[in-house]
């Protein structure tokens, strides 16, 4: 009788030898969002613009020849969590690049295992600066692109008083410390300007709110927000609740985008103002044909993807745009070599809805600015364009 052994032995052979090939054709790449907890309603989507566009190059034949492979994880709104994912990604799964984090406190979470492991981060949202690490990439709104835009455009609008309303953590308030210099350097008075601080997930502002009503009495008052998360919802209903309005006390928002609108009562934020650098209402070909794909895809989206009343927004869009910047150093680089790939990426270029966007040395990128007024139907108004911003991490560098 013949042996089955040498069958089983061929067997087993052939499929490690085809496990082997599948390996080889694919790079992984790590997904690092929140897709539970208070910071999911704005981090869940960035996960699917990933995979979006993901699915865009691996159509196109990848990256060096392969196929992305994306491993996604969930830190849960937990920011410890977060260092343990990314230490999971970059040791066990041994990632070429993580895209991922939304508040700063998650990031500067996870910093320190970036840079013990020599990983590679694209981090796309809006934040405070005074950072810069060779193993983060920030292709989001800097400071001086975001938040001083948009106090220059309250002051030119005559407004004296600023509240400046935040959730308790390290965005916030740098941001707050930052803004406060600079409106003092315009002129306004301690008196004039107001700081208050909120837990993440924080529900009751029936005590703020009226304390802002008292404030905006005599008009040319306004509010700056980096409240992030769900913890808008409950803030801007009580809002319109005490008969505030953008009229009589506009609201600035820099973490409230399109996405955000989708599970806020809109008709409350008419009138109210972000600043980005990208809209979903900008009218360039690029941004049609990005908003065209995106809704395209979603018809066959993975199980998980929410395909209802689906939007773009600016972290959506620096998400996607991070993923070329990456695509184009490899490129570059021949290699998906941590090392090599981040020599390659300062000067690369890419061709974003919003305009031509370029990475600086400093990795922060060059980038249109934008701002918008909110429409009943979610969407931005842009009433201000400021042109290509120069991305700076460091307020001593634009604080005069």
């Amino acid at each position: 009788m013949k042996s089955l052994f040498p069958k089983i032995l061929g067997g087993t052979a052939a499929l490690l030898l085809a496990f082997t090939a599948a390996a080889q054709d694919t790079v992984k790449v790590g997904i690092l969002h929140s897709l539970s907890g208070t910071m999911a309603i704005s981090e869940t989507s960035l996960k699917d613009v990933l995979l979006f566009t993901f699915d865009e190059i691996n159509a196109k034949g990848g990256v060096l020849g392969k196929k992305i492979e994306p491993v996604i994880v969930d830190p849960a709104s937990n920011w410890p969590l977060f260092a343990e994912k990314a230490e999971g990604l970059l040791v066990k799964d041994k990632v070429a690049v993580v895209f991922g984090c939304w508040t700063s406190v998650s990031r500067k979470s996870v910093l320190p295992v970036f840079e013990k492991y020599n990983g590679l981060l694209f981090y796309p949202v809006q934040y405070e600066g005074e950072e810069l690490s060779k193993n983060i990439f920030y292709t989001a709104e800097a400071v001086n692109q975001q938040a001083i835009p948009a106090v220059d455009y309250m002051l030119a609008d005559g407004k004296k008083k600023f509240y400046l309303l935040g959730s308790d953590y390290v965005y916030p308030r740098t941001t707050n410390k930052i803004l406060k210099k600079y409106l003092k350097s315009k002129g306004i008075p301690d008196a004039d300007i107001i700081e208050i601080y909120t837990p993440f997930g924080h529900t009751d502002y029936q005590t703020i709110v009226a304390e802002i009503k008292k404030f905006s009495q005599g008009g040319k008052a306004c509010v700056i927000s980096t409240l992030n998360g769900d913890t808008n919802v409950p803030f801007f209903k009580e809002f319109a609740n005490a008969g505030l309005t953008s009229e009589n006390c506009p609201v600035v928002s820099f973490s409230l985008s399109e996405d955000e609108f989708r599970s806020l009562p809109t008709k409350d934020l008419v009138g109210h103002l972000g600043c980005w650098t990208y809209f979903m209402s900008l009218p360039s070909k690029e941004n049609k044909k990005f908003v065209a794909d995106f809704q395209k895809w979603l018809k066959t989206a993975p199980a998980g993807v929410d395909k209802n009343k689906r939007v773009t927004c600016s972290p959506m869009n620096l998400s996607r745009t991070g993923v070329y910047l990456w695509k184009q150093a490899v490129e570059k680089a021949g290699s998906f070599d941590v090392d090599k790939v981040r020599a390659a990426l300062p000067g690369q270029k890419f061709k974003a809805p919003e305009g031509e966007v370029t990475m600086q040395e400093n990795h922060h990128l060059i980038n249109p600015v934008f701002i918008g007024e909110t429409m009943a139907n979610g969407q931005f108004k842009i009433v201000k364009s400021l042109g290509p911003v120069a991305g700076e991490p460091f307020s001593d560098k634009f604080l005069k």
